[in-house]
């Protein structure tokens, strides 16, 4: 039985320490924001954050995130700068297919709470890898650029309310 903190709930799972979290998110917890993509961490499709970075659910055993807080797409809606990236990826019409999305968007926040006002090389840097078959990777900053000018990451440090 392993302990995960998912979008800030406790939560007991059993499956054996080496399941991949993107399984136990998706199978065991019903938390199907988080995509499969490739499962060799190769194409950022299942991102999630773990202790508030960006890692590969595809690859990340679930001992890895045991009494870690694991924050899902699901989970990151329901904070002030999730809601925000989310707001600016649909005023600047990002989605097309919309699978690599969730990946996308934990990739995104992820950087602006490290980093509240990227650089253009700095976003580059936090999206290297996150696929888009669709190729709308000039909306993807575009959206990311839109959030670090937004008076919510004027007002704080870019951390997650």
């Amino acid at each position: 039985m392993t302990t995960l903190f998912i979008n800030g709930k406790k939560t007991k799972v059993d499956a054996d320490p080496s399941t991949p979290l993107l399984w136990v998110l998706r199978d065991n917890l019903k938390l199907t924001g988080t995509k499969y993509g490739c499962g060799i961490a190769q194409c950022g499709a299942c991102t999630v954050h773990l202790d508030g970075r960006a890692v590969r659910s595809c690859v990340t055993p679930i001992s890895m995130a045991s009494g870690k807080q694991v924050t899902t797409i699901e989970g990151l809606a329901e904070t002030t700068l999730g809601k925000t990236v989310q707001a600016a990826w649909q005023e600047v019409d990002v989605p097309q297919c919309g699978y690599c999305q969730s990946g996308q968007i934990m990739a995104a926040t992820a950087l602006l709470k490290e980093i509240p006002h990227p650089s253009e090389s700095q976003i580059t840097a936090a999206m290297d890898g996150i696929l888009c078959r669709c190729g709308t990777y000039n909306r993807i900053r575009a959206a990311i650029q839109k959030v670090a000018k937004h008076p919510l990451l004027a007002e704080q440090s870019g951390g997650e309310k």
